[in-house]
This record gives C-alpha cells, sequence and structure tokens, in this order.
C-alpha cells in the first residue's frame, strides 16, 4: 500500500509559480504511474496531469497544458507538480493520486483508475 502526502501549496499572485511535491512511503514507488488532481470550491474533483512509471511520458488537461509540468524522482519517492503562469481559476485543493495498472493500458484520466490519495494542498491565486 502507498501513502502519499503532498506539500508546496500555498498563496501566490497571478502571473506566479508554485511546486508541489508528492512525497510516497510504502512499496516500489516506480510501480505506480502518477496523477495530480485539483477541487475547486463548489466543483467536482478534476484532472490536471498523469505521468508514466518510468517518468517518461505525460499527459495534461487543455486547461494547464503548456503552463504545468510534472515529474518525478523515483530515487527519492517523489512526485511533483511545477505550475507558471497561475491564473485565478486555477485556484483548487491539489491531490496527487498513484495508480498500479498495467502500462498498456495507457494514461488514466478518472478519479476510480487511481488507487491511492493524498489528503490535498491548497492552491489559491489571487488576481
Amino acid at each position: 500500500q502507498v501513502q502519499l502526502a503532498e506539500s508546496g501549496g500555498g498563496l501566490v499572485q497571478a502571473g506566479g509559480s508554485l511546486r508541489l511535491s508528492c512525497a510516497a512511503s510504502g512499496p516500489t514507488f516506480s510501480n505506480y504511474a502518477m496523477g495530480w488532481f485539483r477541487q475547486a470550491p463548489g466543483k467536482e474533483r478534476e484532472f490536471v496531469a498523469t505521468i508514466t512509471r518510468s517518468g517518461g511520458s505525460s499527459s495534461y488537461a487543455d486547461a494547464v497544458k503548456g503552463r504545468f509540468t510534472i515529474s518525478r524522482d523515483n530515487a527519492k519517492k517523489t512526485g511533483y507538480l511545477q505550475m507558471n503562469s497561475l491564473k485565478p481559476e486555477d485556484t483548487a485543493i491539489y491531490y496527487c493520486a498513484a495508480h498500479s495498472r498495467h502500462p498498456a493500458y495507457g494514461f488514466q484520466y478518472t478519479l476510480g483508475a487511481y488507487d491511492y490519495w493524498g489528503q490535498g494542498t491548497q492552491v489559491t491565486v489571487s488576481s
């Protein structure tokens, strides 16, 4: 079982940057693909980005493409979400998640595909 803990959230002005971290504990981190999701007040949790087990490939939601970068360091058992050019509409609680589905199934974009979740970290972007 994998345990995930996010950090790095905070308050930032529009146009600024933040880097979120997701520290994992438990079995081999590299056995799990990772994802980031977010949930804004009054809205459903939505997909942000995902990265393969090796970190060699990633996929992004259209809303963040070109501004956010997902990465991972398997030796450190840590995933990252670099967020640049932040907008007020990026304000949300950000969650990291992990799943162990076989890579042949491709990228996973739905909440139900992920087996493990962190507690979330708040990101607030002021205008």
